[in-house]
Order: C-alpha cells, then sequence, then structure tokens
C-alpha cells in the first residue's frame, strides 16, 4: 500500500504521532474535516476540468472564418487603371 509516496509503516508512525498529540477524543473530528476538505477540493477540481471540457468543444464547435478573397480589390485597382487609360 503506497499513498502519496508513504509506506504502511510510516503511516502508521504518522497515526500514533497524530494520536499522542491530539488525543483520541479530538482526532476523529480532524479526521472529519480533512475528509471534507479533501472532498471539496476533488469536487472543485471536478468543476474546472468539466468546464474546461466544455470551453475546449466550444472552440472546436466555432466556425472557422476563413479569410475573404481578396481579388475584389484587385479588380477595383484594375478597373480603375483600366477607365484612366480608355
Amino acid at each position: 500500500m503506497n499513498i502519496f509516496g508513504i509506506g504502511l509503516p510510516e503511516m502508521a508512525v504518522i497515526l500514533v504521532l497524530a494520536l499522542l498529540i491530539f488525543g483520541p477524543k479530538k482526532l476523529p473530528e480532524i479526521g472529519s474535516s480533512l475528509g471534507k476538505a479533501l472532498k471539496g477540493f476533488q469536487q472543485a477540481s471536478k468543476e474546472f476540468e468539466d468546464e474546461f471540457k466544455k470551453e475546449a468543444q466550444k472552440l472546436e464547435e466555432t466556425p472557422k472564418i476563413k479569410p475573404e478573397n481578396n481579388s475584389n480589390v484587385a479588380n477595383t485597382s484594375e478597373e480603375n487603371s483600366v477607365k484612366t487609360l480608355e
């Protein structure tokens, strides 16, 4: 069992130290608040990921604007030069 690079013996030592520091009455409260914080973080992370995917999908679905053909501009100046020569 390897969570966050910490093995089972290390987790046991941390749990014993936490039990000695906080006592048996406070430890469940700390665990509960830590669990709620992790759940909130996971939910915020999922919402961010969903929003990111939604925006990426919008960008893919929007039609790409093609540059206009500038032949009209070229034709206009050619027409003007032809008219002036005549």
